[in-house]
């Protein structure tokens, strides 16, 4: 057997699947039976995109091998002087510049861990802390009481009016003088409307609490020009880089320079070892792909998109919450068609069309049924697909939730023409 390790001087080492596919076939079966999913599939999960062939090429490099324990300049571990630091560095540069912060952290591993170190930064066990109800559209380190914010801190929940579906910003003040916490979340993780971040700074600056906002959802709109920025705003602000940002899996966080070196501590030595180089260098091409002016373009039909989408679903009797969308997803309760959120899910995947079951506002079903659905169009505006189109979908998955097995087979073949008009990382030569 030939020795993997040597390659001729000067090229280049990267992703090489025949060599996959010689050595575990059984994983590169699985990978391609994968690509073939997202190729074949319309995908609307909201929290997915999909990454560009420079974002996957970083992420699947040689960095991979780099232990890095520590900051640019200042690592427990020798040999990043070269490229690890100026990479790393590179990536906080282009965090900083596109969102106009003061300081980033870019070692986050996901949202959850971005999450917990802005916890840690500015907060300690038991105390007091204000964010959004995850039955009404908080993530689960909002205070879920199985997650560790639920557990190791005092979480007071804010939530929507039952009559509008929308965040009630005299409550939130309401309960932030009732309960003064340390720490506000402004964010969410399925909430279709833009949330108002100076209402949001003055109440916290009433109370005397930090304003973090968990931006993971909308910041890719927020790169794009076409959703109000949190950053101005907010002492911190955590995204992921996997959604509409749409670079790879991994999270940042943004904070004023005062909370700079609480959140550099909080990441590494508090919650992280050593960073995912590999993923940095990711996370920068991504940022680098959203400076252009493209993005802005992109990020306006994940708008128009999701606007026509729940339009369409709309005029075929669905009530999607709050009455429509500001972002780039939307929920929808499909039991006035006599269905529930995990029914819709599956009648919807028999069709080609990955979406997925979510609770409701004020839901009578428990969250493994729900009552609704939820949708995103990032992936589908990546693809270039336009309202249009999208409009045009909204009747498939009517079709898909209210038809028969054979109209189902049939959306199916509809679907599977729909994405060969907007490949999905195509052949070569295509």
């Amino acid at each position: 057997m030939s020795d993997p390790t040597r390659q001729p001087a000067g090229t280049y080492w990267g992703p090489d699947f025949a060599a996959l596919e010689q050595l575990d076939p059984e994983v590169a079966r699985g990978l391609l039976t994968e690509l073939d999913r997202q190729r074949s599939k319309l995908q609307l999960i909201a929290s997915e995109n999909f990454a560009s062939p420079a974002v996957l090429a970083a992420q699947g490099s040689v960095l991979t091998n780099k232990y890095a324990e520590g900051y640019p300049g200042k690592r427990y571990y020798g040999g990043c002087e070269e490229a690890v630091d100026p990479l790393e560095q590179l990536a906080i540069d282009r965090a900083k510049q596109l969102f106009g912060a003061d300081h980033a952290n870019v070692q986050p591993h996901s949202g959850a861990s971005a999450n917990i170190a802005a916890y840690f930064a500015t907060v300690a066990p038991g105390d007091k802390v204000l964010a959004m109800s995850l039955p009404h559209g908080g993530h689960l380190t909002h205070g879920m009481k199985l997650n560790f914010s639920g557990r190791w801190f005092d979480v007071a929940s804010y939530g929507v009016r039952q009559d509008t579906e929308v965040i009630d910003m005299d409550e939130v003040r309401d309960l932030a003088v009732e309960h003064r916490p340390k720490l506000i979340i402004a964010g969410w993780s399925a909430y279709p409307r833009q949330l108002d971040f100076e209402a949001f700074r003055s109440i916290a600056d009433e109370v005397g609490a930090t304003l973090m906002c968990d931006a993971a959802h909308f910041i890719g709109l927020v790169a794009g020009g076409v959703h109000p920025s949190p950053v101005p705003w907010c002492d911190i602000v955590t995204f992921t880089t996997h959604k509409t940002l749409r670079g790879p899996r991994g999270a940042i966080i943004l904070a004023k320079e005062h909370l700079a070196k609480a959140i550099d501590k909080a990441v590494f030595p508090g919650t992280q070892g050593g960073p995912l180089e590999h993923v940095i260098a990711a996370k920068a091409v991504a940022l680098k792909e959203a400076m252009d002016p493209s993005f802005k373009e992109y990020s306006q039909r994940i708008l128009d998109d999701a606007r026509a989408l729940a339009g369409g679903l709309a005029e075929r009797g669905y009530r999607v919450t709050s009455g429509g969308t500001d972002t780039h997803l939307f929920l929808a309760d499909v039991t006035g068609k006599g269905l529930t959120g995990a029914e819709a899910e599956a009648r919807a995947d028999a069709a080609g069309i990955v979406l997925n079951k979510n609770a409701i506002p004020f839901d009578q079903n428990p969250p493994a049924i729900a009552s609704g659905i939820r949708a995103g169009t990032a992936t589908v505006a990546t693809q270039g697909m336009g309202p249009g189109e999208l409009a045009a979908v909204a009747g498939l998955i009517d079709r898909a939730f209210t038809g028969s097995d054979d109209d189902r087979a049939a959306v199916r073949g509809e679907i599977g023409d729909l994405v060969a008009r907007f490949p999905v990382y195509p052949e070569p030569d295509a």
